[in-house]
């Protein structure tokens, strides 16, 4: 039979999911470490994933998400550089040498 039902402060939980993140420790280790149900703690991780805070991405995702914003970015300045200079072009201002 099913015991009194616990409740965790979100200090806690979010304790919680930094082990897990920061650790590298499969969340039924982290668990049992922490005397919590391992389906409790993984849906409080799935929910930090899902609210994009940053715990749940691991560095290596962060990492590479964060390369093909620069490379959109630059494709995307680059593109705007040109039309610019068409505009410039067109409109018979000097250019400019930046």
């Amino acid at each position: 039979m099913a015991g009194k039902r616990r409740k965790f402060d979100g200090e806690f939980r979010e304790g919680a999911v930094r082990i897990v993140a920061e650790t590298g420790k499969p969340i039924a280790q982290v668990a049992k470490d922490l005397g919590i149900n391992e389906t409790t703690l993984a849906s409080w991780v799935s929910r930090a994933k899902r609210a994009g805070n940053g715990r749940g991405e691991s560095e290596a995702e962060e990492l590479a998400r964060l390369r093909r914003e620069v490379a959109q970015l630059k494709k995307d300045n680059k593109e705007l550089g040109m039309e610019r200079d068409v505009l410039k072009r067109c409109m018979g201002a000097p250019r400019s040498s930046v």
